[in-house]
């Protein structure tokens, strides 16, 4: 179940990014860096009640980049989008580590659902004191802007995902202008899933929605604890402060800074001093952090996110469906995940869906159930899709040799090593599999422009929800789909799919379909593992949470 899909395509090198459910950690069952890491905890972020946080003081953290689209409801908005938006806009669900949701009584005083005629009926009461910075209000307005743009009707705009808005009949005002109604055109078990964020309704034409954040930021339209000072595209730093304009409890930092760091730059930075949190997920960084003894607190839990490697089946050789299934063939997952995980003393099975997590009710292992590792069947593939083997070894077809980029972003050793692997596996059944590196600030443009052939990426989640995101995992119009595999005979299966309201019935038949979907062989799961982060002592409220979202006024350092 997830959400996270929406507006989180990231990097798999997010390995940097604190900002974002990034690649954690884990490690093989051979690790040698200390304690085994705990497969049960689910969260580890140092939970403090307010009035045990100190009023003041700095937060200094790494992004990969300040994506070119700041908008997340855009189709071009990545994980950092949401990241950035997320501290100084409306913040309206919270969620507990298992993915229990709450609305957000800075913003609601009461959500309220029920079924009328077959279909589920959402009532959104608004606090009274909610606006935004420019003095609008937060009203039935926002939530009705926020289902138009996003329900796949409007002219000229591509939303990031139109889950769950397409299936609403009407947003209208309540008993006044601070309730909203939201009326669905059938049950639909995930409505906790939307309207966890809002577009505000000054966006209010395609031009904004596709060009007014680009390369912009819009603080008078936001509404939190948090004001957005400034933003520096050219250096990814982003500045943000105690809004005087927030109605509720206030900000416990003075400051929030975000600097774009690569994977190298942040380990270092924060050994210097320089960033109070980085991503330890790997075995060099997490000796190093190890090595700094009380100047480093270590926090474990689990992370929504899944590692993938996508097939861009629009790309040369790549076109044909044999030759995708025989890169998957020929690939050793289980060895990539050695690599992986190598010294951090954790194993996990083969990550299997990403529809849900293995932790989750319902979870089957789909992928497994259609691909497996198999050097003889890729080698068999090749042959019939025409590929004859030179040589060199290198396969030859209509005298162009089989050549694959891989486009590899950041200067990580880990994951260059990775890499390296699956060169290895693609070369012993003929594929030249050539690693093109590219600086990790790079991900929007090939994300968009899916200037790759094989991209190491991944998909991190913030609810539990992931049946009602099936469409956008693998409808073969789908902006985040960027294998662009599918059909449109499957992209009507996924329709009837989102119709059906028993979620557990939903679930059961998302595990067929997800079965198909591998079968077109666009994305294959590598590993989930733990998230590891490593933290200077005294920060509270920040690590790793699961599914938890939490609110942002209430991070900071620990009171004395």
């Amino acid at each position: 179940m997830r959400k996270s899909l929406k507006a989180s395509v990231v990097a798999l090198m997010a390995v940097a990014g604190l900002s974002l459910s990034a690649c954690g950690g884990g490690g093989n069952q051979g690790g040698d860096s200390g304690e085994a890491i705990s497969h049960d905890q689910v969260a580890d972020y140092a939970q403090t009640s307010r009035d045990q946080v100190k009023d003041g003081g700095e937060l200094n953290l790494p992004i990969v980049e300040l994506s070119e689209q700041q908008l997340p409801f855009n189709a071009d908005g990545t994980a950092y989008s949401t990241t950035i938006w997320s501290l100084y806009n409306p913040q309206l669900a919270l969620f507990s580590p298992d993915g229990k949701y709450t609305p957000n009584d800075d913003y609601l005083t009461k959500v309220e659902d029920k079924t009328e005629n077959g279909k589920t009926v959402v009532t959104y009461t608004i606090r009274d004191e909610a606006k935004y910075n420019d003095g609008t209000p937060i009203d039935w307005k926002a939530f009705e802007n926020t289902w138009r743009f996003n329900n796949g009707e409007m002219k000229d705009v591509v939303p990031n995902s139109t889950d769950g808005y397409k299936l609403i009949e009407s947003v209208k005002a309540g008993a006044n202008d601070k309730q909203a109604v939201v009326t669905f055109k059938q049950a639909y078990p995930w409505w906790m899933g939307l309207f966890d964020k809002l577009l505000p309704p000054q966006v209010n034409s395609a031009d904004l929605f596709n060009n007014g954040y680009l390369k912009k930021t819009h603080p008078e339209w936001g509404a939190g604890p948090y004001k957005l000072e400034s933003a520096d595209f050219n250096t990814s730093t982003v500045t943000f402060v105690r809004n005087d304009k927030w109605w509720g409890e206030p900000a416990k930092l003075d400051r929030i800074v975000y600097r774009g760091m690569e994977d190298s730059a942040s380990i270092n930075a924060f050994r210097a001093g320089e960033i109070d949190a980085v991503t330890a997920g790997t075995k060099d960084r997490l000796e190093t952090v190890r090595g700094m003894g009380d100047k480093a607190e270590i926090r474990i839990g689990k992370v929504p996110f899944s590692s993938l490697l996508t097939l861009n089946s629009q790309a040369g050789p790549l076109k044909d469906d044999k030759v995708r299934e025989a890169v998957m063939s020929a690939i050793d997952r289980s060895k990539l995940a050695e690599i992986r995980f190598n010294g951090l003393n954790y194993s996990e099975e083969l990550p299997g869906s990403f529809t849900l997590y293995s932790v989750q009710d319902g979870y089957e292992d789909n992928f497994g159930k259609v691909v497996s590792y198999d050097v003889d069947k890729a080698k068999s593939l090749l042959d019939e899709a025409g590929w004859k083997e030179g040589a060199d070894g290198i396969r030859t077809k209509d005298g162009q040799p089989l050549v694959l980029r891989y486009t590899l972003l950041g200067d990580s050793p880990l994951f260059k090593g990775i890499a390296a692997a699956q060169q290895q596996m693609l070369r012993e059944v003929g594929i030249d599999m050539q690693i093109n590196e590219r600086p990790s600030s790079d991900f929007s443009k090939v994300s968009k422009e899916r200037d790759f052939d094989l991209f190491p990426m991944g998909f991190s989640s913030t609810d539990p929800y992931g049946v009602a995101y099936f469409d956008q995992t693998y409808n073969s119009k789908s902006e985040l789909n960027k294998s662009g595999t599918g059909s449109p005979e499957f992209d009507k299966k996924i329709e009837e799919l989102t119709k059906i309201s028993d979620p557990d019935e939903q679930i059961k038949k998302a595990n067929e379909l997800e079965q198909d979907a591998f079968k077109f062989h666009g994305i294959m799961p590598l590993f989930n593992g733990p998230q590891i982060v490593a933290v200077k002592p005294g920060l509270v409220n920040y690590g790793p949470k699961m599914f938890g979202i939490i609110k942002v006024q209430d991070i900071g350092w620990k009171a004395d």
